[in-house]
């Protein structure tokens, strides 16, 4: 038991330094010498848990499928509102992104390298899917207006990929930020206003990942269609 849970953690870990390289590096860059050196460990060893940078690259895939998932039942429970799930989902989604390395290593990777997912997991398909069916139960029970299901479904992840890169551009920021901190120098802003460097005394909710763009989007979506102007 103590060795698979050695075995366990050591995976955890490779795959989150795999994350970083490939945040940094992007795939074509990246090799498993330079995974291997970022954790201290030996290639033989690495390969131990993953025989290639494509395996790598499938694993964290097929987490963030596992990721998306998770959430969209979360927060799709028995009587829920559909237009409420739809938001919170993609809310909940973006706010991920912000914090977890390895979800936007594996989205970047799904969005530029499509060909490293096999077939069963294809997390930008199955993410097209499930927004595209609350859209239509939330037309269908809760009065969102009659867009083409689709077409919002394909809306809310171009949004999403654009969040992608500034959750990407923040993280890379911030890593930067801390580095000058290190010698002396002063942080970005960015770095500064973090929930992390808030002080004990601030009880003031942190903002949501991009909360005022998609309530903007949200609004816009749930307002009734311009109705067609005749033509002369």
């Amino acid at each position: 038991m103590a060795k698979q849970e050695r075995a366990r953690r050591t995976r955890e870990k490779v795959l989150t330094a795999a994350a970083e390289v490939f945040a940094v590096r992007g795939y074509a860059s990246t090799t498993l010498n330079t995974v291997a050196e970022r954790i201290a460990m030996t290639k033989g060893a690495l390969y131990g848990h993953f025989p290639s940078k494509r395996s790598l690259a499938r694993a964290l895939i097929d987490e963030s499928r596992h990721t998306w998932t998770s959430l969209h039942a979360a927060y799709d429970v028995p009587g829920a509102d559909a237009a409420e799930v739809l938001q919170g989902v993609v809310v909940g989604f973006t706010d991920r992104l912000r914090s977890d390395v390895r979800l936007r290593a594996a989205l970047r990777l799904a969005v530029d390298h499509p060909d490293l997912a096999p077939a069963h997991c294809d997390v930008l398909a199955e993410m097209h899917d499930a927004l595209t069916d609350l859209v239509r139960r939330a037309q269908r029970d809760s009065g969102f207006p009659d867009h083409c299901p689709p077409m919002v479904a394909e809306l809310l992840l171009t949004v999403i990929r654009g969040l992608l890169t500034t959750a990407e551009r923040t993280a890379d920021n911030t890593t930067t930020d801390n580095s000058t901190a290190d010698c002396g120098g002063t942080a970005n802003t960015v770095a500064a206003n973090s929930p992390a460097d808030k002080s004990p005394a601030d009880n003031s909710p942190a903002p949501r990942s991009g909360e005022p763009l998609w309530r903007l989007l949200f609004t816009a979506l749930s307002a009734d269609p311009a109705p067609t102007p005749a033509l002369p």
